[in-house]
């Protein structure tokens, strides 16, 4: 019988993407919420719970997905990482088409839909290779980040971070 921890990893890779994804894209539309909707003493744990989820999406979908008794880092957790990276910065890409961007850093609505402001003029103005320029550019901190992510966690998972000192009848696993 296996212990209940372990009960809630048991998914597919493609189940594990669709729940990272789906972590990733709460985040980004409670950045879309404007600051002034938050109750003051709720603001900061808005904040630091954005920071989560942008941050938990490769984690989770690392430690979800069912593995081998032995396979600590496959061709296809190797690949987890800038996959999910990639979905991300696409659903990212039509959030901020159709709806918009967050203002950094404490959030809100920054002007509106993207695909509207193609054709503006005055501050509110934005060329397709801005925008290209900037989606790329959060493609580039996500495959990063998530790669790194995504193996930390499998080794972390896997045991291959342990190490047992001092040998002998004393030992001690680490």
């Amino acid at each position: 019988m296996q212990r209940p921890s372990f009960l809630f990893r048991r998914t597919t890779m493609r189940r594990a993407i669709v729940e990272g994804i789906a972590i990733y894209v709460v985040g980004v539309l409670i950045a879309l919420v404007p600051p002034g909707f938050w109750p003051a003493p709720i603001f900061p744990v808005v904040l630091v719970a954005r920071l989560a989820l942008w941050a938990a999406a490769p984690v989770w979908a690392a430690m979800r997905v069912v593995s081998t008794r032995r396979e600590k880092m496959s061709r296809r957790f190797w690949t987890l990482g800038p996959l999910l990276a990639l979905y991300c910065a696409l659903a990212n890409v039509v959030i901020a088409l159709f709806i918009g961007e967050a203002a950094q850093p404490f959030g809100g609505l920054l002007y509106g839909p993207d695909v509207a402001r193609f054709g503006a003029h005055g501050a509110a103005a934005l060329s397709p290779g801005a925008f290209a320029v900037s989606m790329l550019a959060q493609l580039g901190l996500l495959l990063v980040y998530y790669t790194i992510a995504v193996i930390c966690t499998r080794l972390a998972n896997g045991g291959f971070l342990r190490f047992t000192m001092p040998a002998g009848d004393g030992r001690v696993t680490l």
